[in-house]
């Protein structure tokens, strides 16, 4: 067997190992340093929006908290989303996904995952807002859970403390009234928001992690 036989052996061996070799997702990345705002960027009202013992408080008049760091550039297409969250009692949130910078109102493009345990609007905790709704309250007010999604393809998955919630698959002719035009499914940022000035909501632990 000549040497050069040997060499392109070991390199079909090589990479026939590494066909059959799973890949690994990216690490999580956290996009809030529990210190600033640092990377993020609010709309119309930014006072909304403030630092507390290492958390994001939300309590404030309607705005939206957009990331705008320099984790992808802060343009997520598959990906995984999570952070710790816990609501006041009466208190209505939510985080967007492939959602992009907005000045006023409510973020025209992309998905609102809801964050609301016990406010008097019925699409609580988890629920694809006004796609795939939940009516069942699965967390306490008060109390720390964890809110996790996951978009993949046409995919997306809402999990509450682990359990999955909602597993939504877009379809290729989703149909939407003029004034959900944008909840598609594309590629953009992630962002919080505040909803009103009774609610108030916390955030800690916010990570992505790129598929």
């Amino acid at each position: 067997m000549t040497n050069s036989f040997k060499a392109t052996l070991t390199v079909l061996v090589l990479l026939l190992v590494l066909s059959f070799t799973p890949r690994q997702s990216a690490e999580w990345v956290s996009l809030f340093d529990g210190k600033s705002l640092d990377g993020w960027k609010a709309s119309e009202n930014p006072e909304t929006f403030s630092v507390v013992d290492g958390k994001i408080k939300v309590a404030g008049p309607r705005a939206h908290l957009f990331y705008v760091g320099t984790v992808e550039n802060h343009n997520f297409d598959d990906f995984e989303f999570k952070a710790q969250v816990m609501t006041e009692p009466g208190s209505n949130s939510g985080m967007y996904i492939h959602t992009e910078y907005q000045e006023e109102g409510w973020p025209s493009k992309g998905y609102e995952i809801q964050v609301n345990n016990s406010h008097t609007d019925w699409r609580r905790t988890g629920s694809l807002y006004a796609v795939d709704d939940v009516r069942d309250v699965y967390v306490k007010d008060n109390e720390w859970y964890t809110e996790h999604i996951i978009v993949k393809g046409k995919q997306i998955t809402v999990k509450i403390n682990g359990n999955t919630v909602v597993n939504y698959t877009e379809p290729d002719d989703a149909e939407r009234p003029d004034s959900m035009s944008g909840r598609r499914l594309s590629s953009g940022t992630v962002a919080l928001q505040g909803h009103d000035p009774k609610s108030v909501v916390y955030y800690k632990d916010i990570m992505v992690r790129p598929l």
